[in-house]
């Protein structure tokens, strides 16, 4: 890029005469550099004198400026050692006149004039740091390092943070840096010893940078960013500072980090380290705990620093004060703190990349994002033009009119244009920027109804309310929260249900945090307390679930089976690690198990639909788990022996009918071909080997981990039930089904269908259960069968109560039951229940009135299931039912009261009954009759 030809705009210089004088050294150019040159110079000392110091390397870099500074930071590698600090001072002063020089013009763009200057600090780190580890070795203070070992600073790494961090230097910037080497590259007894060598190595690289000589200095250096600095050396074990941060960082070292990078030294171990602080930095929930810390710093850094006060421009901090730079990366780091766990692609250095990141994202509005980016990218560009005048680490407005004046000169205005438009941006910043740390929240309304005060007093005794902190919050939140049970219909019953949440919430400060930012979420915390103690006790001890809420498409519509593994891989994709991997999925689970719940809680979906995505749900779950399972076995026994293995989904899972808190029923087929054995570290004979594999894979659903646990698994309805392996293989299970399995088994495989697993062995699964289910039958028998297994059925287990609406005489299970003879005996595929009692229809075992009886109970009963399984896992009482939930129930079902809603239960309960003694006695003892 040519300069000349580059110019948009020229500072008018303050000091005609010096920028007259300083123009007339670099004669052969034209008007345009004359006058730049003359409007820099003729407002800053510093750059006038950079200019003349530098004026022969200046006749060549106009003719393509790009080039002339990527050249000279290429030179910063190749300094001697007695050369190089002068001649990284000659780099500075070079890269820091064309940075000015192109800014002023309008040349480059802020990113670009901060890229450069931030390039120059991570080229001149790397020089510095390599010589004086070089140093080191060559001294013999770095025990078993080589000449070679310095390219990678024998496995010292340079954190560059804040601005350098972010590619975002200011002109006149301190750096800061964190300085950390990699122990596992010593042994114990050389250690301290090496640890004492880089401490060396890490003061003669801050001295070559920082110290001014007679040719200047390169950058002042700034080292107390690392853990605990007062005491620690300032190079310091990754080791030591991993364990620091998990067991003593703070939010703003969280909020450092975000910046963070290797700037310098061994880049490989430096970004092993930064991955281990992941944890540390995003937290796996949102985390709206983070505005009221970083509201905390802003309030102690304007008390510290005594600005405070109203904004007026002489003197002002353009970094700290009112609406200034420091509000706006408070304002976006913030947000990314609190969504950048659950969101890796807002986990971004730069500010305006992070505005834009959130904006898209949806964590903050487009205005607000492009209002904020406009005035930082103002803000700093009259911060550059303060630290231009004399190089200080200046962020204040100037104090008098002649300084005033001199500004508003290198910025191309008049003084009355500049203040006004500082003045409209500072406060615009302000007001934005406060209002999301500490928004004036209208006075809640009184509560309208008595709430009785005896629950209420004992809240201060409940475990998420015993730190000061969780107080705190929940005090600003309970004014609304108490004027949201008041406006309940039965506020005294809204309040006790709330209670029982309330106390079995064992923390308090993250989710008081989110409710007090987001205060709508309250209204479903009281109406799920209100409706469903199931959820509510769900919900106290998962309130993680409420990101999904806050953070997804939480009222989208459904995704599918397909969509949700695409998710779900997504997730997965970023761990590596096994036990992570569990939990991830666990947690993700979990959210989406919350989405269903609250969907159908609220009416947005049917208790069918809600039934069909809890199927979904696990489906997808297992199609991604179990490949996962197989990977980490591996690892240790090898690639699965032969064609490898499927899930059988059995009962509701293969028939699509889950609820909430539904255990899974699978079979394990695997094929080992003629494999006898796996060929990995530990190989294992092959039916030992899908045993095991079976065994993880069920630890892997069932386990309790961090996160808890996903499904409890029932294998009973294997081949071999409780007794034998775990898995089946191929051809014993075809063995099996063909010639020893009972009827019973057979109507099991009528809703058995293949969940996960390599597809030819799946579609040789699918092949032989169309088989089966083919074989041809006598009505009589298998009917039978039915009537024996209804009676058995009966005899085991009586129904709870009404509300049991799977199990007992003419309910859920016993139709199902029938329904599954039809399609065995039609040999037809059955998608519901609805399908068999069709084919039964079809076959004069019941007449169309029976069929559309049962099939409308069917329907009703599966209902039902669901809904009081999301209000319960215990039988329901009426008595003690809640109103919320009584109207819940009534809802679901389209009854106009609860009282009818009882009363047509009970008549569709017998009237199933009769039709199924009707049909079944015909058969119960005689068989087939044809």
């Amino acid at each position: 890029m040519n300069l000349s030809n580059a110019i948009r705009r020229v500072p008018r210089p303050f000091d005609t005469q010096k920028g007259q004088d300083v123009a007339a050294l670099l004669p052969e150019f034209g008007p345009e550099i004359s006058a730049l040159i003359a409007g820099a110079a003729g407002c800053s000392p510093y750059l006038a004198g950079l200019i003349e110091k530098e004026q022969e390397w200046l006749r060549t870099a106009f003719e393509d400026i790009d080039k002339a500074v990527a050249d000279e930071l290429a030179t910063t590698a190749s300094h001697a050692p007695d050369a190089l600090a002068n001649g990284l001072r000659r780099s500075k002063r070079r890269v820091a006149v064309m940075s000015a020089l192109a800014d002023l013009g309008g040349a480059w763009p802020l990113a670009r004039v901060t890229g450069a200057l931030t390039d120059l600090a991570d080229a001149a780190c790397q020089a510095a740091l390599k010589a004086a580890v070089r140093h080191q070795i060559q001294r013999g203070k770095l025990p078993g390092m080589d000449e070679g070992d310095a390219e990678d600073a024998a496995g010292m790494a340079v954190l560059a943070m804040g601005k350098m961090g972010a590619h975002e230097l200011n002109y006149s910037s301190d750096i800061d840096l964190i300085c950390l080497f990699d122990e596992t590259r010593f042994d114990a007894d050389t250690f301290q010893q090496a640890r004492s060598a880089f401490s060396r190595a890490t003061r003669a690289m801050a001295a070559t940078l920082s110290e001014i000589t007679a040719q200047g200095y390169v950058f002042r250096t700034d080292l107390r960013l690392r853990p605990d600095p007062s005491v620690t050396p300032v190079c310091i074990a990754m080791e030591a500072a991993e364990q620091y941060y998990e067991s003593l960082g703070r939010t703003w070292e969280r909020a450092a980090y975000i910046k963070a990078r290797v700037a310098a030294g061994d880049e490989s171990a430096g970004n092993r380290f930064l991955k281990t602080l992941t944890p540390f930095v995003w937290r796996r929930h949102l985390d709206f705990a983070a505005i009221q810390d970083a509201h905390d710093m802003r309030l102690a850094i304007r008390e510290h620093k005594g600005l405070g006060g109203p904004i007026t421009l002489p003197g002002h901090d353009m970094k700290l004060g009112r609406g200034g730079i420091r509000e706006i990366e408070f304002f976006t780091q913030t947000r990314q703190l609190i969504a950048g766990g659950r969101d890796p692609e807002l986990r971004c250095r730069g500010t305006l990349k992070g505005l834009e990141l959130l904006a898209e994202k949806k964590w903050v509005e487009s205005d607000v994002a492009e209002a904020l980016s406009d005035h930082y990218v103002a803000h700093r560009t009259v911060e550059h033009r303060l630290q231009m005048v004399q190089d200080a680490q200046t962020h204040t407005l100037p104090k008098t009119d002649e300084n005033f004046a001199r500004l508003a000169a290198m910025m191309a205005t008049d003084v009355e244009t500049l203040q006004a438009d500082l003045r409209r941006r500072l406060a615009a910043v302000h007001e934005m920027t406060e209002g999301f740390f500490a928004p004036s929240k209208p006075d809640a309304p009184a509560p309208q109804a008595n709430l009785d005060v005896s629950i209420l007093n004992r809240w201060v005794s409940y475990p998420a309310l015993r730190s000061t902190r969780s107080r705190q919050i929940f005090d600003r939140v309970k004014p609304d929260l108490l004027a949201r049970l008041s406006g309940t219909a039965r506020p005294q019953d809204a309040l006790i249900a709330f209670d029982g949440f309330l106390a079995g919430l064992p923390a308090g400060v993250q989710l008081f945090s989110l409710l007090d930012a987001n205060p709508q979420l309250t209204d479903l915390i009281i109406d799920i307390s209100g409706t469903s103690p199931a959820l509510a006790q769900y919900l106290s001890r998962n309130a993680g679930v409420f990101d999904a809420v806050i953070g997804g498409d939480f009222f989208s519509d459904w995704p599918k089976q397909a969509g949700l593994e695409q998710a779900l891989q997504e997730e997965m994709a970023r761990e590596t690690d096994y036990e992570l991997r569990l939990d991830t999925t666990r947690r993700w689970h979990k959210e989406w198990n919350f989405r269903i719940g609250v969907h159908l809680l609220r009416g947005l979906i049917s208790a069918q639909e809600a039934s069909a995505q809890y199927a979904d749900l696990a489906r997808a779950v297992l199609a991604v788990l179990w490949p996962i399972v197989i990977d980490n076995f591996a690892l240790k026994h090898g690639a699965a022996p032969g064609r490898g293995a499927v899930v059988l989904g059995m009962g509701s899972l293969g028939g699509r009918t889950l609820n909430a808190g539904s255990d899974l029923d699978l079979i394990v087929i695997y094929d080992p071909l003629d494999v006898e054995a796996s060929s990995g570290k530990k190989p294992l004979a092959s039916r030992v080997y899908y045993s095991r594999l079976t065994q993880a894979l069920i630890t892997a659903l069932s386990a309790p981990m961090a996160q808890g646990k996903l499904f409890e698994v029932d294998m009973r309805l294997r081949p071999s039930g409780n007794q034998g392996p775990v898995a089946t293989s191929w051809p014993a299970f075809q063995s099996y089904q063909r010639d020893q399995a009972w009827t019973w088994e057979h109507l099991a495989l009528t809703r058995a269908n293949v969940i996960a697993g390599p597809e030819a062995l799946a579609r040789d699964v699918a092949a032989f259960k169309g088989k089966v289910l083919s074989m041809p039958r006598k009505t009589g028998d298998v009917l039978k069968e039915v009537a024996d297994m209804r009676q058995r059925l009966q005899q085991a287990k009586s129904p709870p109560g009404l509300f049991e609406a799977k199990i007992g005489p003419g309910r859920l299970q016993e139709i199902e039951l029938l329904a599954q003879a039809g399609a065995l005996l039609t040999g037809k595929p059955m998608d519901g229940t609805a399908d068999g009692i069709a084919y039964l229809a079809n076959l004069g075992v019941l007449s169309a009135e029976q069929a559309a009886d049962l099939t409308a109970a069917a329907a009703l009963f599966l209902n039902l299931h669901t809904a009081v399984r999301l209000l319960s896992d215990q039988p329901l009482d009426a008595a003690t039912l809640a109103p919320a939930a009584q109207g819940f129930l009534t809802d679901v079902l389209h009854c106009p009261s609860f009282d009818a809603f009882e009363t047509k239960l009970a008549e569709r309960y017998q009237r199933c009954d009769q039709i199924l003694t009707t049909v079944l006695s015909v058969y119960a003892t005689n068989g087939d009759l044809a």
